[in-house]
């Protein structure tokens, strides 16, 4: 009977000793999970509020990018007083951001951009550049064709050392199809589908009315005395145009058409600015002259809508032209040098369109400028 006691003694100890190792190693389980849970949480909280706060340092380099393009657009430019915002509240959140811009337009604009949430914060800098209407070869909102013998290449005529060029076509269109290259034609660089297009409006300046141009088998000498507004230019049977004495500027109100044999010439140091609203047109053998031989000389500015310029050239071309609502088509073996923004952009007799980077190098006061990001990095 006593060993029969002393067995069920050691088994009722042993069951007590099972019993507390498994409450022990249950409050080991419980205290792990608990801390896990608690660091889980702690990490969860830092993991959001990072995110929150690299969120709050985008809107603040959105902002000040915004700001400055409305300071830029609102009067002339002045890098004295720059915007800047300290512990902005980012909307919908308990996160602030701030920003400061340094710099100058020679050297670029810095931006440093700060956003905090908690105890985190998240520092973004970004270097600004001045971007132009004229960043690509072509660019179309629709489409661009190129016919067998056309190829697009690119130099800088402000630095004649770099050689060629890699160049850009783009259009905004996202459609298969959009950028068509007939056999033997050719991009030396990049061909770009579906991009952000950038197309403001152009409003011509208030110039004198002048009445028209209508002349054949004469040659007209315009001076930036004759700048003004004619409500249309028709030249006829080998007659000219001569641009000479400095700058000048032109608003029509209606078409433009030069005949067969016709020309338009531009003299080493002057320059044409023509605003144009209806369509142009180039008879056979007619042709556009800049002896300048620098694109950013001639601008061609469609300030109409659904435009036709149907252009030719003779000689070797140089110019630009931004007409983002009209079809621009070149029927010209000669080569052609500055840049295009058109709806629709086609290439029918081949030859060279070449890109000029120096076009790229803008001001405040050029038409359409706006600042963009260069390039961005976290700290």
């Amino acid at each position: 009977m006593n060993r029969k006691k002393l067995f069920e003694s050691k088994r009722g100890g042993f069951a007590m000793a099972l019993v507390l190792c498994a409450i022990i190693l249950l409050l080991v389980v419980g205290t792990g999970l608990l801390s896990l849970g608690q660091h889980s949480r702690s990490f969860s909280t830092r993991t959001c509020s990072g995110i929150t706060a690299r969120c709050a340092a985008d809107a603040a380099l959105t902002k000040a990018v915004f700001d400055m393009n409305q300071k830029l657009f609102a009067s002339a430019w002045d890098s004295n007083t720059m915007p800047e915002v300290t512990d902005e509240p980012l909307a919908n959140s308990d996160a602030t951001f701030s920003y400061v811009v340094t710099g100058d337009l020679g050297n670029r604009y810095f931006i440093k951009c700060i956003g905090s949430s908690g105890q985190a914060t998240k520092t973004v800098n970004a270097v600004l550049r001045l971007q132009g209407l004229f960043d690509n070869a072509i660019t179309a909102k629709n489409t661009i064709t190129l016919k067998t013998g056309t190829t697009v290449d690119g130099y800088d005529s402000e630095n004649p050392s770099a050689g060629d060029v890699p160049v850009k076509i783009a259009t905004s269109s996202e459609d298969e199809g959009s950028i068509s290259l007939s056999p033997g034609a050719s991009v030396d660089g990049d061909m770009l589908l579906g991009i952000d297009g950038y197309y403001p409006d152009v409003t011509p300046p208030i110039l004198p009315a002048m009445g028209a141009i209508d002349l054949q088998l004469t040659t007209l000498d315009l001076e930036p005395e004759q700048s003004g507004q004619y409500s249309f230019i028709n030249v006829k049977n080998n007659g000219q145009i001569v641009i000479d004495g400095g700058d000048v500027i032109l608003h029509i109100t209606g078409d433009m058409w030069f005949g067969q044999g016709t020309e338009l010439i531009i003299r080493e140091g002057s320059s044409l600015t023509i605003y144009l609203d209806g369509n142009f047109t180039a008879g056979n053998s007619s042709g556009i002259t800049n002896e300048t031989q620098v694109p950013s000389t001639f601008a061609l500015y469609g300030t109409g809508e659904n435009q036709k310029f149907e252009l030719k050239a003779k000689s070797d071309w140089f110019g630009t032209i931004y007409a983002p609502n009209a079809k621009i088509t070149i029927k010209a073996g000669a080569n052609i040098h500055g840049a295009f923004v058109s709806a629709d952009f086609e290439s029918k007799a081949g030859g060279h369109i070449y890109y000029d980077a120096a076009l790229q190098n803008v001001d405040t006061t050029d038409i359409g400028v706006l600042f963009i990001v260069d390039r961005w990095l976290e700290e």
